[in-house]
This record gives C-alpha cells, structure tokens and sequence, in this order.
C-alpha cells in the first residue's frame, strides 16, 4: 500500500504552491502585482501589502493547490513529451481552441463568485506583468506554459477580487462610523 502523504495543511499547500510555482519563475511578488495592477484603477493609493496578503492567502486554498500542482504536472509532462497524442502536440503548441486551461482558470476564479471570473477574463485578455512573460516563454521550444499563465492569471484574479472585498468592507465600514 502507498503511504505518500495526500492531505496538506494550508500551510504545507501554501509552500508547496510557492515552490512549485517558484520552480516554473512564478513568485508571490508576481501575483500580487497583477491584483495590484488591476486594482489599483479602482482604489488609488492601493496597498500592496495588502495585495501580497491575499496572494498568499489565495495559495492556500486547496482548490488552488490542486490547479497549480496539476496544470505544472501537464506543461512539463509535455514539455518532456510525455503525453499521448494528440494531446501533446495541442497541449504543446498551446492551441487556442482548447480552452481547457483557460477553465481551470475561470474555475479557480470563480471561487471568487462572478467577479473573480471577470477580472480572470480581464487578465486573460491583457496578460498583464508574468503572465505576459509566461506567454512569450511558452512559445519557445522545449517550454510549455499552456496551464501556467492561466492559473497564474486565475491567482491574481483571485487575489484582486479579494483585496476589493477588504477595501469595500472598510468603506462599508467608514460609512457607518457617525460624522463628528
């Protein structure tokens, strides 16, 4: 019987996460930019210490620690062309009609009800800071990135949609307090 260890603290996922992401040039600091970025036009003079916050957080999720270990399983399953045709040259070459890995993105965000998958549909479209290198650097021979750039797209949604409920909560907040 195998006894390899299959549940995780939020913990043990957080750093799972962050070293596997880490393996592939991912960092928390890349995450939080992108919720930083897109929330920014919304909240000026946003936190970013409150944005890396909710990037951490938001690694560790168990629904996020399963889309990140399996979408880095699949890239570099192909990457070593390890997968069955035609998979692995569709998965490889990133088709834009597959769409699989931009469902494992949309599903993560939507973690964050419809406003996470929006900002994921907004991220998406304008590949913003990493995932934009992610892109470019999937094109290469011998990298593939297809479920990287949009899990990685997914998080920052997660983490952006997240630091508007801090801010909204706040205002919600301020506007109850009694004018002096």
């Amino acid at each position: 019987m195998d006894t390899k260890k299959i549940l995780f603290s939020r913990e043990e996922m957080y750093e799972l996460n962050v070293e596997r992401l880490k393996s592939r040039g991912v960092t928390v600091e890349d995450i939080a930019l992108i919720a930083q970025k897109q929330q920014g036009r919304y909240t000026p003079n946003i936190d970013y210490t409150v944005c890396y916050e909710s990037a951490r957080k938001i690694l560790s999720y168990p629904d996020a620690f399963h889309m990140i270990q399996l979408g880095i399983e699949i890239d570099e399953l192909a990457e070593k062309g390890m997968l069955s045709s035609p998979l692995q040259e569709i998965i490889k070459s990133d088709l834009g009609l597959f769409g699989v890995d931009e469902l494992l993105g949309l599903e993560l965000a939507g973690n964050f009800g419809i406003i996470g998958k929006t900002n994921f549909g907004e991220i998406d479209v304008n590949k913003p800071g990493i995932i934009s290198f992610l892109n470019e650097e999937g094109k290469k021979p011998g990298v593939c990135h297809t479920f990287l750039d949009d899990i990685v797209g997914a998080l920052g949604a997660c983490a952006s949609t997240r630091v508007a409920q801090i801010y909204k909560a706040k205002d919600a907040l301020d506007a109850e307090k009694p004018a002096k």
